[in-house]
């Protein structure tokens, strides 16, 4: 039994959707980081770095002593699915590591490069030119990346599935928010909207959709952006 900590964001549906696609079962806890949920302690005991998701598997990893395991930070919480599942991380080497390198693009680039591109465009106070145009450049620059590697392949790690299309799904669900139409990489395009239409995919998506508020209010923008977010705990 998997209890997952989550918000309905990017980086939250990333595991919300390989939840579902494997069929695992889950509960799905909110953690309101608009409302601060993500810093108290219970919480913070599990995500020291007080961002969602995290998880606790009831059972512990494969081959574990059976007592409860927790993780943080997204990329890792996919690949511990992934394997303790046994589905959409490839067994042979060569085809491991190809998923390592683009799971490891997407943390590190598409991730907090489009998450500034939003930021800068959506919730900044006031317009920061420069940093509108920096982050949707470079927001440009990881599409085309993008777009170039499945000109060659159906999916971003080859032609299989993998937790890399997972991961970087739920980021490209933004691109107007990020300055940017589909219509300029067609190969990214193509890839999107086949995701889209997997019924797990549409489910993961939906996963706490229903008790996130449809906007977002000053106070919420303090505790995600202003001082609240940087107090030492």
């Amino acid at each position: 039994m998997i209890d997952l900590y989550s918000w309905a964001t990017p980086n939250g549906q990333k595991v919300h959707i390989l939840l579902e696609e494997l069929g695992l079962e889950y509960t799905a806890h909110p953690v309101n980081i608009e409302a601060g949920d993500q810093f108290s302690n219970d919480f913070l005991a599990i995500s020291p770095n007080n961002k969602i998701p995290a998880i606790t598997d009831t059972e512990g990893p494969p081959r574990g002593d059976g007592r409860p395991f927790s993780l943080f930070e997204s990329g890792a919480i996919l690949l511990y699915l992934a394997e303790k599942a046994g589905r959409f991380l490839p067994a042979d080497a060569t085809s491991r590591y190809e998923v390592y390198q683009w799971l490891m693009f997407q943390v590190g680039s598409i991730g907090p490069m489009l998450g500034q591109a939003h930021h800068f465009r959506v919730y900044a106070p006031a317009p920061i030119q420069y940093a509108i145009s920096r982050y949707t450049n470079e927001a440009r620059r990881l599409y085309s990346v993008m777009d170039s590697k499945l000109r060659m392949t159906n999916f971003l790690a080859g032609d299989e599935y993998t937790i890399v299309d997972i991961a970087t799904f739920p980021w490209t669900r933004q691109w107007k928010n990020q300055g940017l139409e589909l219509e300029e990489f067609p190969n990214v395009r193509r890839w999107h909207h086949e995701i889209a239409m997997r019924p797990a995919v549409e489910r993961g998506v939906q996963v706490l959709t229903s008790v996130r508020p449809a906007q977002m209010d000053q106070s919420a923008r303090e505790v995600l952006f202003g001082a609240t977010q940087f107090a030492r705990r």
